[in-house]
């Protein structure tokens, strides 16, 4: 492939909530798959957060991304977007559409605006809180969602959103009416699978141990990770007295901390250095996830490390297109644990979860699937922006209360920090 000009170039701006940490989380893994979709379609690429940085974000020079520090309620960002003139800007979650997209609309107006969800936050929100009341979450839940009013808003100002999970395009279509053509789905993309890429990896003899692996600062993976240690590892432990289970996550609290205990066989470990390694030693992923949206990517990853899950109902949620699951689906505690035991123990039924891994990667994220199809919707739009904008009314009266509010909020916010 001939190196690409520099002023065939088409700029594109993404403003990160935090610096990409791709060793720390799913959502640090899906933005720089995007990174390396865009780039290998012909985009020069900046990346922008208001975030301090951290020892473990990613080195984004690296990936040929320009790395520019920005702040919040600060017309510095007008000045420098303006000099950027960005052909497309991407949005990482709808938090940063509100803080920034007045502005990009105000000063690059012929700029497309996208958004990357991640997961639709009020999901995950809803059906935390009804978790939290001890209540059956219902679809309407969500039409009297705070979170729901804001992250809608959001995908209506934006040109197009994408959606990680089908699920997620479901309730977007049938519960917020949301037009097919505003919302794109797109789940993870990896590279294919074969049954001899399986041959590289440990075998059943050559694996130990019980793993759970999420980031700590994510609600869902610490609620999970109690639930584990207070009503599955008990049951595992009665009828599978040498079980180990190795609990991996990045920025574990002093609560995530106190459950360590080497007596029981439950080891809090802390960071993985390589979370791909750690899987791959592991025999089973136990992932017993009780709220949240979009797609687990420490289940997704577990697939590609042929390493067989235990899951939840909520857990396997749009991730495998119906095919039989790499491992078992359980909501019972007792079956959970029973499950877990003989997919540890068996090795006929592991080795046959490990080859349902592989059909669903290949099924549901071929990294060749979907990325052209991203890139021609948005060559497509940038060659016709008007007119889509013009056929979304509800997204243009959005845009202009929201810029004439949030502006004047930013300014006074401004001038209120210059005091």
């Amino acid at each position: 492939m001939k190196p690409i000009k520099m002023e065939q170039l088409k700029k594109l701006l993404i403003i990160g909530f935090v610096w990409p940490e791709p060793n720390s989380s799913a959502a640090g893994g899906r933005m720089m798959q995007l990174i390396s979709n865009f780039r290998e379609n012909g985009f020069a690429i900046t990346f922008a957060s208001a975030a301090q940085d951290s020892d473990f974000m990613v080195d984004l020079s690296e990936s040929g991304v320009e790395k520019k520090p920005i702040e919040l309620n600060n017309s510095s960002f007008d000045d420098f977007v303006l000099k950027l003139n960005p052909d497309v800007v991407l949005f990482d979650r709808f938090m940063i559409e509100e803080q920034f997209g007045w502005r990009v609309a105000e000063n690059c107006p012929k700029a497309l605006r996208l958004l990357d969800t991640e997961d639709l936050h009020c999901l995950r929100t809803a059906r935390q809180k009804a978790f939290k009341e001890n209540r059956i979450f219902e679809l309407h839940d969500l039409l009297s969602e705070e979170v729901a009013k804001r992250e809608i808003a959001s995908i209506l100002r934006c040109d197009l959103s994408y959606i990680i999970s089908q699920f997620e395009m479901k309730v977007l279509k049938e519960v917020f009416k949301i037009d097919s053509d505003l919302v794109q789905y797109l789940p993870f993309l990896v590279e294919e699978m074969s049954e001899k890429d399986l041959l590289k990896l440990p075998s059943f003899e050559d694996r130990k141990n019980f793993v759970f692996i999420g980031n700590f600062l994510h609600e869902p993976n610490w609620n999970t990770i109690q639930y584990v240690k207070e009503a599955i590892w008990p049951c595992i432990k009665k009828d599978f007295p040498e079980a180990v289970l190795e609990v991996y996550g990045a920025y574990p609290s002093q609560k995530v901390l106190q459950l360590h205990q080497p007596k029981n066989g439950f080891f809090i470990m802390g960071r993985a250095e390589d979370a791909n390694e750690v899987v791959k030693k592991s025999r089973v992923v136990l992932a017993p996830i009780r709220f949240g949206a979009g797609l687990k990517g420490k289940l997704l990853e577990a697939m590609q490390c042929g390493t067989p899950s235990v899951t939840s109902t909520i857990g396997s949620e749009g991730m495998h297109a119906n095919l039989p699951w790499n491992g078992f689906i359980e909501d019972n505690p007792q079956e959970f644990a029973k499950k877990a035991i003989s997919l540890y123990q068996d090795e006929n039924l592991w080795m046959q979860s490990q080859k349902n891994g592989i059909a669903i990667v290949n099924e549901c994220y071929l990294k060749d699937k979907y990325s052209e199809k991203l890139i021609n919707r948005v060559n497509a739009l940038l060659n016709d922006a008007e007119s889509h904008r013009l056929h979304n009314f509800m997204g243009s009266l959005l845009q202009h209360h929201t810029l004439k509010s949030t502006k004047y909020m930013a300014k006074w916010i401004e001038a209120k920090n210059k005091n």
